[in-house]
């Protein structure tokens, strides 16, 4: 499974992109605009075909997750542990972030899947990760009722290094934006086997 992350600053044609990425086979994209107003938000989402809304991750905005038809929310990991998610528990499909294997082990069923990271030196946050141990520490996965998605440093050269060590999927975001064609870069890693 590949998850596709959007940048926090606007990538050129970026909500273009972003459709063209699901109808390409992306598993979902995760929506991180926190600079956005509702009302921009709202027309970067209506610009991705209404087909995919249900493909499609708020992390932020959520109280227009209802109106945009929206059913899944993601909440960072400061956010989730003073309780930040529970208001929406019952009606939204959950993810989250974590960054050790042992927060990911103790993660309860509310969540639907965690990213974890950094798996490999972070390529949108250079420096970020350089002494990883997130790919050796896979090993020690015990968690089975939440889907495990590497994310950090991931591209076409490494990804199945990630789903190999026992990840569920894997999420894209430098790895994918700063790509002269980001398209490309996603079909390239669908080609491959996922």
């Amino acid at each position: 499974m590949i998850l596709v992350i959007t940048p926090e600053q606007e990538a050129d044609n970026e909500a273009v992109l972003a459709g063209e990425m699901l109808a390409a086979g992306a598993a979902l994209l995760h929506i991180r605009k926190f600079r956005l107003d509702d009302a921009a938000l709202r027309n970067y989402i209506e610009t991705i075909d209404v087909a995919y809304r249900d493909r499609l991750v708020l992390h932020d905005h959520f109280h227009l997750a209802r109106e945009l038809g929206i059913s899944r929310l993601h909440f960072r990991e400061e956010d989730r542990r003073k309780g930040r998610y529970r208001p929406f528990r019952e009606e939204y499909l959950l993810s989250t972030s974590v960054h050790t294997i042992e927060a990911f082990n103790q993660l309860g069923t509310e969540w639907t899947y965690a990213f974890l990271s950094p798996v490999f030196p972070s390529i949108s946050k250079p420096g970020y990760g350089k002494d990883t141990r997130v790919l050796q520490d896979l090993g020690k996965r015990n968690n089975l009722m939440v889907q495990l998605i590497g994310l950090g440093g991931i591209d076409t050269t490494n990804f199945k290094q990630v789903l190999d060590a026992g990840a569920d999927g894997v999420a894209l975001l430098g790895g994918i934006w700063q790509a002269p064609d980001p398209l490309n870069i996603l079909q390239q890693c669908l080609k491959s086997g996922l």
